[in-house]
């Protein structure tokens, strides 16, 4: 795609950050401005009790590319993002956070790769927050997460992205999962690279993370886990931890019984009969549950039309047109 052809859509989710929507407007239009794409912002107003709605529908008057979307309540960044995904017009979709620790003259680094590839990711090579209450679990998440997945990144949480619109068209977003998006993406075998960029520090308002959404990211990391590996194929997790507890249950039960039945000795009261009864019931419960997720996988793709695959391009030769 050529430059003049790209529609670039800028999608920024904000929550009570009255003291730099105007900054951020500012900052966004000295550096697009410059460049020769066309583009269109979507500010995302996630439920705002300051002042930031009325700033934001100051902007729009002012300037048509800003398109407001105000949600009903804060929903969390994941769906705020979501719907920017939803609305946005554009064959190309970058997302920077609204309290100006991205620098929107990195938008440029970030769109010369997108041509070759399908998601660019930002890394803050240095950044500017407390050691020990972000960077930290940071460096810890990424390395779990990079591990789990398979996808190497340096900087997952860095909200600073480039997607093709393609790709994010075939995502449902939920919970805190906005930072998994090449993870998740990756069952459509995309090709992802990344890219330094500045961090700045706060200068206003309040960051909106804590020690809290670390726990949250790690049951998150498990959700993405299964997701990528067994969302099709649910009886393979569920029926396999369930054969080995029936299994181990089985092989306690026989055990017991041949103390009965070929020595006579008592084994009501034994701690192991109760372990051999509760896994054989555990494993008939995790085989039945994998059967349950297979029926529901069965549902999910053939009622409702979930792809099983994704199409890249077609080589093909075209028909040679019939003579009359």
């Amino acid at each position: 795609m050529s430059k003049k052809a790209l529609f670039l859509s800028l999608v920024i989710p904000l929550h009570n950050e009255e003291e730099n929507v105007l900054p951020l407007y500012q900052a966004i239009r000295q550096t697009l401005d410059k460049l020769e794409y066309q583009y269109e912002v979507l500010a995302i107003d996630d439920g705002s009790t300051d002042g930031t709605p009325a700033l934001l529908e100051q902007i729009h008057k002012e300037d048509a590319r800003w398109t407001v979307l105000s949600l009903r309540r804060n929903f969390g960044q994941t769906a705020a993002l979501s719907a920017g995904f939803d609305h946005a017009k554009g064959q190309v979709v970058v997302t920077l956070d609204g309290d100006l620790q991205n620098d929107p003259e990195d938008i440029p680094r970030l769109l010369e790769l997108i041509e070759t590839y399908d998601i660019v990711s930002g890394w803050r090579i240095e950044r500017k927050d407390p050691f020990w209450r972000r960077r930290l679990p940071s460096i810890l998440a990424n390395t779990m997460i990079s591990r789990v997945t398979g996808i190497k990144l340096h900087d997952y949480g860095c909200t600073l992205k480039a997607y093709r619109k393609e790709v994010l068209d075939n995502l449902k977003l939920y919970g805190e999962l906005h930072r998994f998006i090449p993870a998740i993406a990756s069952w459509m075998g995309i090709s992802i690279a990344e890219v330094k960029v500045r961090h700045h520090p706060r200068k206003a308002g309040q960051s909106k993370y804590g020690l809290g959404r670390t726990f949250r990211v790690l049951l998150d990391l498990i959700t993405v886990k299964f997701l990528l590996s067994f969302v099709t194929r649910p009886i393979q997790v569920f029926g396999f931890v369930g054969l080995l507890m029936g299994g181990a249950g089985f092989l306690i039960s026989l055990y017991l019984t041949a103390l009965k039945v070929l020595f006579g000795y008592e084994i009501g009261g034994r701690p192991l009969l109760l372990m051999g009864v509760l896994l054989l019931l555990l494993g008939v419960q995790l085989v039945g549950m994998g059967l349950l997720g297979e029926m529901l996988a069965r549902v999910y793709h053939e009622a409702l039309g979930k792809p099983t695959y994704i199409v890249k391009k077609i080589l093909r030769e075209e028909e040679p047109s019939k003579e009359r």
